[in-house]
């Protein structure tokens, strides 16, 4: 249905209402830091792989017991 519906003039309207909305002094600040989230994030997954690698499959916490009575 939406197939060949996006070209390129469509792109440049796009990037011209960017511009007219945020203004073309801070669109250089805005991209710079979504770059830097981008990184972050990135950098993060990256940890959080290697921590499960490191790990295994072992469980992080241990299995929780039956009840326990502590009447003596």
């Amino acid at each position: 249905m939406f197939a060949n519906s996006l070209h390129p003039w469509h792109l440049l309207l796009v990037a011209l209402a960017f511009i007219l909305l945020f203004g073309s002094k801070k669109l250089p600040d805005t991209a710079r830091a979504l770059g830097k989230s981008m990184r972050i994030l990135k950098s993060e997954t990256k940890a959080m792989k290697a921590d499960g690698v490191q790990q295994g499959d072992a469980p992080s916490t241990p299995p929780a017991s039956g009840p326990r009575d502590f009447t003596s």
